[in-house]
Formats: C-alpha cells, structure tokens, sequence
C-alpha cells in the first residue's frame, strides 16, 4: 500500500480492504478503523504481503549456467552447498557466478539459497506435522535464531506465528 501526494494504491487481491482501513483511521480515528476491521474480519495494520510470497525462483532469462546452479540449490537446499562448490560445479570463477546470479535472479546466491530454504519450511509449517526445531534441521539450518532470523526476514513473521497462523 502507498501514499504519496494524495494518491494512494494498493497491490493484491484484497489488499484494498486493508487501505480502506488505513483511509478510515486517517480520516475518522484509529477507535473507528479497529471498529470496522473486526466487524468485517479485516487484519488491521498489516504493512507487508510478505508472508504472502510463494517463492518460485526466477527463471526468466537465457543464463545455462545460472539455471543450472539454480536447480542444483532447489534439489539440494537441505544440504550445505557453497558458493565456491557451485562456481566449481559450473567451471566458473566464483566471483563471475555471483555477478551473474545477481544479474539473473535479483538475488545473491546466499539470498537465493535462503529463499529456497524457508520456502520449503514455509509448507512444511502450514503441514504442521512437525515441530520448528524438526523442520529447522530438515531444510539445512542447523542454528535455531538464524532460522528465526532469515525467516523473519524474508515472511516478516516468525517460524511459530506463521504456523500458527496457516496450520490446519
């Protein structure tokens, strides 16, 4: 959602319902907004469509060697690959990867390895058959705070708020 100069707008589907409710605790009071959003069931202050992403990798350019370094880290995201066995995979010069992954993907090659991860922990958690410290070591963390931390990051929510928010 964004204001400038008067003009506001909103991305997503919904989203609109929680600019309504901005423009409503603007214009009428935030006791007015909160009033409105639980009587139409509306999250209020919600800032980000993090927890929202579904992360797929982006694929849409003509770099072989990116892509396959990419489905490499997709296939083998719980295991500990660095940038340096990549680069070694790919007969490239590590720092020649990371310019050309960024260039490709929008994201280093750590950020892209980080996103694969908490993917895979993201439907894992809305499963909710295991616990945050099981699927911590099942996509490749093996520290509990950088788990919380690169997930927080990324969705904008900790590993249990998320789950408690979309398990069944």
């Amino acid at each position: 959602m964004t204001e400038e100069d008067g003009i506001y707008t909103s991305g997503g589907a919904y989203s609109f319902l929680n600019l309504l409710v901005y423009l409503i605790e603007k214009y009428a009071g935030r006791d007015i907004a909160i009033l409105i959003a639980k009587a139409f069931m509306i999250d209020i202050d919600r800032f980000s469509q993090s927890p929202f992403i579904i992360f797929q990798g982006q694929k849409a350019h003509e770099d072989e060697p990116v892509k396959k370094a990419q489905e490499f880290i997709e296939k083998n995201f719980q295991d500990k690959i660095t940038v340096d066995q990549l680069a070694s995979m790919l007969a490239i010069g590590r720092r020649n990867l990371e310019r050309r992954f960024k260039k490709a993907t929008s994201n280093s090659v750590i950020e892209y390895m980080q996103r694969v991860k908490i993917e895979a922990a993201k439907k894992l958690l809305e499963a909710g058959r295991k616990n945050v410290s099981d699927i911590m070591y099942e996509v490749g963390y093996a520290d509990i705070q950088t788990f919380r931390d690169v997930f927080k990051k990324i969705t904008g929510m900790t590993p249990v708020d998320y789950m408690n928010k979309y398990n069944k």
